[in-house]
Protein backbone atom coordinates (compact mmCIF):
# COMPACT_ATOMS: atom_id res chain seq x y z
CA UNK A 1 0.00 0.00 0.00
CA UNK A 2 1.32 3.41 -0.56
CA UNK A 3 2.28 5.65 2.04
CA UNK A 4 0.33 8.78 2.27
CA UNK A 5 3.04 11.84 3.33
CA UNK A 6 2.01 15.01 5.62
CA UNK A 7 5.28 16.83 5.70
CA UNK A 8 5.73 19.99 7.75
CA UNK A 9 7.95 22.63 8.69
CA UNK A 10 7.53 22.08 12.00
CA UNK A 11 6.25 20.39 14.96
CA UNK A 12 4.37 23.20 16.35
CA UNK A 13 2.24 23.53 12.70
CA UNK A 14 1.96 19.46 12.44
CA UNK A 15 0.26 19.44 16.15
CA UNK A 16 -1.92 22.21 15.08
CA UNK A 17 -3.20 20.47 12.18
CA UNK A 18 -3.32 17.05 13.31
CA UNK A 19 -5.11 17.15 16.20
CA UNK A 20 -7.61 19.39 14.07
CA UNK A 21 -7.27 16.04 11.54
CA UNK A 22 -8.10 13.70 14.46
CA UNK A 23 -10.70 15.58 16.32
CA UNK A 24 -12.53 15.34 13.10
CA UNK A 25 -12.30 12.02 12.33
CA UNK A 26 -13.40 11.16 16.27
CA UNK A 27 -16.82 13.85 15.64
CA UNK A 28 -17.45 11.47 12.46
CA UNK A 29 -17.12 8.63 14.56
CA UNK A 30 -19.82 9.79 17.15
CA UNK A 31 -21.84 11.19 14.63
CA UNK A 32 -22.23 8.00 12.57
CA UNK A 33 -22.01 5.25 15.28
CA UNK A 34 -22.64 6.88 18.61
CA UNK A 35 -19.03 6.63 20.20
CA UNK A 36 -15.76 7.11 18.80
CA UNK A 37 -12.56 5.08 19.39
CA UNK A 38 -9.13 6.61 19.85
CA UNK A 39 -5.60 4.75 20.47
CA UNK A 40 -2.67 6.21 20.85
CA UNK A 41 1.25 5.21 21.43
CA UNK A 42 3.59 7.09 24.29
CA UNK A 43 6.87 8.09 23.76
CA UNK A 44 8.31 11.70 24.11
CA UNK A 45 7.14 12.75 20.44
CA UNK A 46 3.38 13.12 21.20
CA UNK A 47 3.34 14.81 23.83
CA UNK A 48 2.70 18.29 22.41
CA UNK A 49 0.10 16.47 20.16
CA UNK A 50 -1.77 15.47 22.83
CA UNK A 51 -1.70 18.44 25.36
CA UNK A 52 -3.57 20.72 21.79
CA UNK A 53 -5.43 17.55 21.22
CA UNK A 54 -6.91 17.79 24.87
CA UNK A 55 -7.78 21.58 24.67
CA UNK A 56 -10.35 20.28 21.37
CA UNK A 57 -13.71 21.04 21.27
CA UNK A 58 -15.38 18.00 20.40
CA UNK A 59 -17.32 15.66 22.37
CA UNK A 60 -15.53 13.88 23.97
CA UNK A 61 -17.68 11.92 26.49
CA UNK A 62 -18.19 9.91 23.66
CA UNK A 63 -14.99 9.00 22.72
CA UNK A 64 -13.08 5.78 24.28
CA UNK A 65 -9.81 6.29 24.78
CA UNK A 66 -6.57 3.51 24.87
CA UNK A 67 -3.43 2.36 24.08
CA UNK A 68 -1.56 0.84 21.00
CA UNK A 69 0.97 -0.98 23.69
CA UNK A 70 1.91 -0.51 26.99
CA UNK A 71 5.11 -1.62 29.40
CA UNK A 72 3.59 -4.01 31.97
CA UNK A 73 4.50 -1.49 34.71
CA UNK A 74 2.80 0.24 37.70
CA UNK A 75 1.12 3.42 36.91
CA UNK A 76 2.97 5.04 39.28
CA UNK A 77 6.38 4.28 37.15
CA UNK A 78 7.91 6.84 34.56
CA UNK A 79 8.05 4.16 32.13
CA UNK A 80 3.70 4.10 31.87
CA UNK A 81 2.25 5.24 29.27
CA UNK A 82 -1.14 5.11 31.19
CA UNK A 83 0.55 7.69 33.09
CA UNK A 84 2.07 9.57 30.43
CA UNK A 85 -1.56 9.49 28.42
CA UNK A 86 -3.39 10.47 31.76
CA UNK A 87 -1.09 13.61 32.88
CA UNK A 88 -0.82 14.76 28.95
CA UNK A 89 -4.20 13.95 26.75
CA UNK A 90 -6.49 13.31 29.36
CA UNK A 91 -6.59 16.70 30.91
CA UNK A 92 -8.57 19.83 30.27
CA UNK A 93 -11.41 19.30 27.73
CA UNK A 94 -10.53 15.43 26.77
CA UNK A 95 -10.54 14.69 30.77
CA UNK A 96 -14.34 13.70 29.64
CA UNK A 97 -13.09 11.23 27.52
CA UNK A 98 -13.50 7.39 29.02
CA UNK A 99 -10.13 5.75 29.09
CA UNK A 100 -9.70 1.73 28.80
CA UNK A 101 -6.79 0.24 30.47
CA UNK A 102 -4.59 -1.93 29.09
CA UNK A 103 -2.37 -2.78 31.76
CA UNK A 104 -4.01 -5.02 34.97
CA UNK A 105 -3.16 -6.83 37.84
CA UNK A 106 -1.16 -10.07 36.62
CA UNK A 107 2.67 -10.17 37.21
CA UNK A 108 2.61 -11.87 33.53
CA UNK A 109 1.55 -9.70 30.34
CA UNK A 110 0.72 -13.58 28.90
CA UNK A 111 -1.18 -14.35 31.52
CA UNK A 112 -3.45 -11.01 30.91
CA UNK A 113 -3.92 -10.85 26.98
CA UNK A 114 -7.78 -12.08 26.61
CA UNK A 115 -8.52 -9.78 29.59
CA UNK A 116 -7.05 -6.85 27.60
CA UNK A 117 -8.85 -7.97 24.45
CA UNK A 118 -11.97 -8.28 26.32
CA UNK A 119 -11.87 -4.80 27.83
CA UNK A 120 -10.72 -3.12 24.35
CA UNK A 121 -14.26 -4.83 22.89
CA UNK A 122 -16.12 -2.43 24.81
CA UNK A 123 -14.77 0.02 22.22
CA UNK A 124 -16.19 0.98 19.01
CA UNK A 125 -14.05 -1.08 16.35
CA UNK A 126 -12.55 -0.67 13.94
CA UNK A 127 -10.70 1.84 15.98
CA UNK A 128 -11.63 5.18 14.59
CA UNK A 129 -8.13 7.00 14.92
CA UNK A 130 -4.89 4.77 15.72
CA UNK A 131 -1.54 6.69 15.98
CA UNK A 132 1.62 4.53 15.56
CA UNK A 133 5.50 5.89 16.37
CA UNK A 134 8.12 3.80 15.53
CA UNK A 135 11.93 3.14 16.99
CA UNK A 136 14.78 3.38 15.14
CA UNK A 137 15.55 -0.05 14.80
CA UNK A 138 12.04 -0.11 13.22
CA UNK A 139 9.77 -1.59 15.64
CA UNK A 140 5.83 -0.14 15.84
CA UNK A 141 3.53 -0.89 18.53
CA UNK A 142 5.73 -3.40 20.77
CA UNK A 143 6.15 -5.24 17.71
CA UNK A 144 9.65 -5.59 17.96
CA UNK A 145 12.10 -7.07 15.56
CA UNK A 146 14.26 -9.04 18.31
CA UNK A 147 10.96 -10.36 20.30
CA UNK A 148 10.09 -14.18 20.13
CA UNK A 149 6.79 -13.17 19.73
CA UNK A 150 7.29 -10.78 16.63
CA UNK A 151 5.82 -14.21 13.86
CA UNK A 152 2.39 -14.62 16.54
CA UNK A 153 1.78 -10.53 16.52
CA UNK A 154 2.14 -10.04 12.55
CA UNK A 155 -0.07 -13.32 11.80
CA UNK A 156 -2.80 -12.14 10.18
CA UNK A 157 -4.56 -15.42 10.39
CA UNK A 158 -4.56 -15.37 14.23
CA UNK A 159 -7.70 -13.44 15.57
CA UNK A 160 -5.88 -12.15 18.41
CA UNK A 161 -6.23 -8.34 19.33
CA UNK A 162 -3.65 -7.98 22.02
CA UNK A 163 0.17 -10.04 22.56
CA UNK A 164 2.65 -10.20 24.95
CA UNK A 165 5.85 -9.34 24.02
CA UNK A 166 9.39 -9.47 25.29
CA UNK A 167 11.98 -7.18 23.71
CA UNK A 168 15.68 -7.90 24.16
CA UNK A 169 16.68 -4.52 23.25
CA UNK A 170 14.35 -2.96 25.68
CA UNK A 171 13.25 -2.86 28.98
CA UNK A 172 9.71 -4.35 30.31
CA UNK A 173 7.35 -7.05 29.10
CA UNK A 174 5.00 -5.21 26.77
CA UNK A 175 1.27 -5.58 25.93
CA UNK A 176 0.48 -4.95 21.94
CA UNK A 177 -2.16 -4.33 19.87
CA UNK A 178 -1.18 -7.21 16.95
CA UNK A 179 -0.68 -6.71 13.30
CA UNK A 180 -4.54 -7.54 11.88
CA UNK A 181 -6.30 -5.19 14.73
CA UNK A 182 -3.82 -1.70 13.92
CA UNK A 183 -4.58 -2.56 9.96
CA UNK A 184 -8.06 -2.98 10.68
CA UNK A 185 -8.49 0.63 12.24
CA UNK A 186 -9.97 3.26 10.05
CA UNK A 187 -7.73 6.23 10.09
CA UNK A 188 -3.93 4.87 10.21
CA UNK A 189 -1.35 7.90 11.51
CA UNK A 190 2.33 7.36 11.61
CA UNK A 191 3.57 10.33 13.97
CA UNK A 192 7.36 10.66 13.46
CA UNK A 193 9.53 14.15 14.33
CA UNK A 194 13.45 14.42 13.28
CA UNK A 195 15.78 13.89 10.00
CA UNK A 196 16.75 10.50 11.81
CA UNK A 197 13.53 8.74 11.94
CA UNK A 198 12.45 9.74 8.73
CA UNK A 199 15.61 8.39 7.13
CA UNK A 200 14.81 4.84 9.18
CA UNK A 201 11.66 4.68 7.63
CA UNK A 202 12.34 4.96 3.87
CA UNK A 203 15.32 3.01 4.58
CA UNK A 204 13.06 0.31 5.84
CA UNK A 205 10.46 0.63 2.96
CA UNK A 206 12.71 0.37 0.51
CA UNK A 207 14.91 -2.21 1.49
CA UNK A 208 13.83 -4.23 4.82
CA UNK A 209 11.10 -7.02 5.28
CA UNK A 210 8.00 -7.15 7.82
CA UNK A 211 10.02 -9.49 10.28
CA UNK A 212 13.53 -6.85 9.86
CA UNK A 213 11.29 -3.73 9.99
CA UNK A 214 7.92 -4.13 11.50
CA UNK A 215 6.67 -1.07 10.72
CA UNK A 216 6.72 -2.41 6.65
CA UNK A 217 4.22 -5.40 7.80
CA UNK A 218 1.69 -2.32 8.47
CA UNK A 219 2.53 -0.24 5.50
CA UNK A 220 2.35 -3.02 3.69
CA UNK A 221 -1.15 -4.24 5.04
CA UNK A 222 -3.06 -1.05 4.84
CA UNK A 223 -3.71 2.68 4.07
CA UNK A 224 -0.88 4.57 6.42
CA UNK A 225 -0.36 8.27 6.73
CA UNK A 226 2.94 9.92 7.48
CA UNK A 227 2.67 13.02 9.63
CA UNK A 228 6.46 14.49 10.26
CA UNK A 229 8.08 17.81 11.03
CA UNK A 230 11.72 18.04 11.56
Amino acid sequence: MPLTQSLYESAEALNEEFAAEIAEKLAEGIAQRGRASLMVSGGRTPLPLFKTLSETDIDWASVDVSLVDERWVEESSDASNTRLVKENLLVGKASAARFIEIKSAEADATDAALACESRLSAMSQPFDVLILGMGEDGHTASLFPCCEQLEDGLAMNRGRVCIATQPTTAPHQRMSLTLPAIVASRNIYLHLTGDKKRQVLEDAVANATATEKPIVAVINAAQVTLKWAP
